[in-house]
Formats: C-alpha cells, structure tokens, sequence
C-alpha cells in the first residue's frame, strides 16, 4: 500500500514542476543563434538573387525594346508602350527587384535599358546596365 500512495505524490511534483526562466531563456538564445547564422549565410544569396532577377528582366526589356524599334524605326519606347502593343508579356516584370522602374535609353548604335540599381542612385558602381558596357566596346571592335 504505501507503494500506491509515492508513485501519485511523485506524478503530481513532477506535472507541477513547470519551466524555470532560465530554461526558457537558453533556448531563446539558441534560437536567436541559429537564426543569425541563417541570416549571416542566406543574406548573400538573396542580393545575388535580386541582381540576377533584374539583369534577366532588363535583358527581355531591351529584346522587346529592339523588335519595337525595327518596328517603328525613330523613337524610343517605355515599358508601358511595349505592354500595351503586346510586345512585352505581362508576365514580364517592369521594375527592378527594388522597384523601381527600368529606364531605356535608344541611341543610334543601340538599346539599352538601366537600373540604379539596390541604392536607386543613378551612375554608382551598383547599376545594372544591359547590354553591359563591356559588351558595347566588344561590338564596336567587332564592326
């Protein structure tokens, strides 16, 4: 008998006994670690990701850009022209990945379309030219 009256007397001390802070404050810093790391190793990624998602978009631009222009020969079009007359898809997306809206630019050797890029600064090292000023000079000599 007395063996049935300590096995009740332990389960209620051990269901009572609860969380200290302590306990709950070491797995709050855990998590927080675990969750800087993340951050630390995705963070990269993701503006890559971004400066690769708007050089793909920029790209689809200045292609419709040039069919618009040997179809209409002077003049330069926007975005929202070349949506409207269905030579850009509606899938396609007109800003960049930090929204803002793609600018073309048509000169007589070509097109090209540009964006300012993660500060939204025209003319810093972050922009996003299309084609890339390297591949101008290259088609230059070419010719």
């Amino acid at each position: 008998m007395n063996k049935q009256v300590r096995i009740p007397t332990m389960r209620r001390r051990c269901a009572s006994r609860g969380v200290t802070l302590i306990e709950v404050m070491v797995v709050v810093v855990i998590l927080g670690l675990i969750a800087a790391a993340t951050a630390v190793a995705v963070f990269p990624n993701l503006m890559k990701g971004q400066e690769a998602m708007t050089l793909i978009n920029a790209r689809v631009i200045r292609t419709a850009a040039q069919q618009w222009r040997s179809q209409h020969g002077d003049g330069c079009p926007t975005t929202s022209q070349l949506r409207k007359e269905d030579i850009l898809d509606r899938g396609t997306k007109t800003t960049d990945a930090w929204d803002a809206p793609f600018n073309i630019v048509c000169e007589e050797t070509g097109t090209t379309v540009l964006s300012a890029g993660r500060d939204r600064q025209e003319g810093t090292k972050d922009d996003i030219r299309v084609p890339e000023a390297d591949d101008d000079d290259r088609a230059h000599a070419q010719k």
